[in-house]
């Protein structure tokens, strides 16, 4: 596939952000021996080895299989019939689930492969805040028994696809502006400055049309899961997560009118880097870099794909929040009944 009928694919539409729906609604449970599970594990932390080994015999002890990645494997005490698979795209295929221990990172990492798989993904979080987590690591028996008796639900989230075109794009030259490179996001893609000492120039624009030029930092596109992550420390409102929309946030911009947006789900945001200015970095999720050439134009839309998360509760995204960020609520007496 070219990088031009990529960038064609990530244009159409994906199925809505935030739906839910039961993983089991229509179909019987499999047969011992017939389930496997993906494990991921941030296996630089003793916490997440000795949970994975936690999870890992719970599932075995209720005849299901587990895989973990070659490279984890000889830091996990495990049993000779886990299987182990090297770190490619599909390393998850054929799951019916892919189980992650450890922060942020991690379970950013831990989306890539469900991403390339269409595997939902459920998140324990060991790190700090963990949005993107389920269960704590005190929930670890009950995340056992809710996979083995397949007691979850699957809610699809919105991603971001990004391409970036060289210098020689002109809005009205079709076909102008090559794309020297293709990416995507579940958080967020930010254009940042490569350099501390200098501010970045660019001019950043929806749907074709331009809104504002200034210098700064660099500008994040979010996406709404990503909007309590790089976005809300940049200034960014927290969008829930069923709200289809697209965010822009300047980062640090020296400008008098530099606020966020918010944008519609199939709009096109833009970022254009100015020639004179200094090279900068393209980030996708703080994992996956790659420098800008000079005057480059950096596009982002909806993802074509979206990354499946695994929901082991019903509580609502408002009490979500209130408890990742300890948010004070005292005082409150509640709604009239």
């Amino acid at each position: 596939m070219t990088e031009d009928s990529r960038a064609a694919q990530s244009a159409q539409p994906a199925q809505p952000s935030g739906s839910t729906y039961p993983v089991s609604a229509d179909r019987p449970a499999a047969q011992d021996g017939d389930r496997t599970v993906f494990l991921l594990a941030h296996t630089g932390r003793p916490a997440a080895v000795r949970s994975a080994e936690l999870v890992v015999q719970g599932l075995l002890r209720c005849g299901i299989g587990v895989r973990v990645l070659a490279e984890e494997a000889a830091d996990l005490p495990l049993p000779d019939r886990v299987q182990t698979v090297s770190a490619k795209p599909d390393a998850a295929e054929g799951c019916e689930l892919l189980v992650v221990l450890g922060g942020d990172g991690t379970l950013l990492r831990g989306a890539e492969f469900a991403r390339a798989s269409g595997v939902p993904m459920l998140g324990v979080n060991l790190g700090r805040v963990g949005f993107l987590a389920e269960a704590e690591r005190d929930d670890l028996d009950k995340v056992v028994d809710r996979v083995v008796s397949r007691a979850y639900e699957v809610e699809e989230r919105m991603t971001l696809d990004v391409i970036v075109r060289n210098a020689g794009y002109n809005a009205h030259s079709p076909g102008s502006g090559h794309i020297v490179h293709a990416d995507w996001a579940l958080n967020e893609v930010s254009v940042e400055k490569a350099a501390r000492e200098r501010m970045l120039e660019v001019v950043i624009e929806v749907d074709g049309r331009p809104v504002s030029s200034f210098g700064g930092d660099g500008v994040v596109c979010a996406s709404p899961t990503g909007s309590t992550a790089y976005a809300f420390s940049a200034g960014g409102p927290v969008v829930w997560p069923e709200v289809e929309a697209l965010l822009m946030v300047p980062i640090s911009a020296h400008a008098l009118f530099a606020k966020p947006l918010v944008t519609a789900p199939d709009s096109v945001l833009a970022v254009e880097v100015q020639p004179q200015t200094p090279h900068g970095v393209l980030w996708a999720d703080g994992r996956r870099s790659v420098e800008l050439p000079a005057g480059a134009r950096v596009e982002v839309r909806r993802g074509a794909v979206p990354v499946r998360l695994a929901r082991l509760h019903h509580a609502s995204f408002t009490d979500r929040l209130v408890a990742k960020f300890a948010l004070p609520v005292t005082g409150w007496r509640g709604a009239p009944r």
